[in-house]
């Protein structure tokens, strides 16, 4: 996984698609302030082959789980966890927001082999669509 706590690591996302979109979103999310990690919070671009587990502990809170009951994707009684979810065409942007001040998390997961197949599968059954 690429963890971006800072806009200046962008460049690191080999995709372009993604690369575009995550630059946007860190200029929507910082308007006219400079970048504050406490506030601003970050994002994360899920590469191939990281596993759900990992991305859980990292991010400090349930994907594939429900936040209450525990209950796994696919399950009868699974709720998903997050704020948003949205799909672009190379990619989900999974929003998390832990606090009242918008302190959060956004995960890139994108659309390609290695990626966790649960995670995609849950991705393209509850994502919104981009609108134009």
């Amino acid at each position: 996984m690429l963890i971006l706590n800072d806009p200046s690591l962008v460049d690191r996302i080999s995709d372009p698609a993604i690369r575009e979109l995550v630059h946007r979103r860190f200029s929507e999310i910082c308007g006219d302030e400079l970048y504050d990690y406490d506030t601003h919070g970050y994002m994360i671009v899920v590469e191939p082959e990281d596993s759900v587990e990992v991305l859980e502990q990292t991010v400090g809170w349930p994907i594939l789980r429900g936040l209450f009951n525990g209950s796994r994707y696919g399950e009868p009684d699974f709720t998903p966890s997050f704020e948003a979810l949205e799909e672009h065409a190379s990619c989900y942007e999974m929003v998390f927001i832990f606090n009242d001040e918008g302190f959060g998390v956004v995960l890139f997961i994108p659309k390609q082999p290695g990626i966790d197949g649960d995670l995609l599968a849950m991705c393209a059954e509850y994502a919104a669509i981009e609108q134009p």
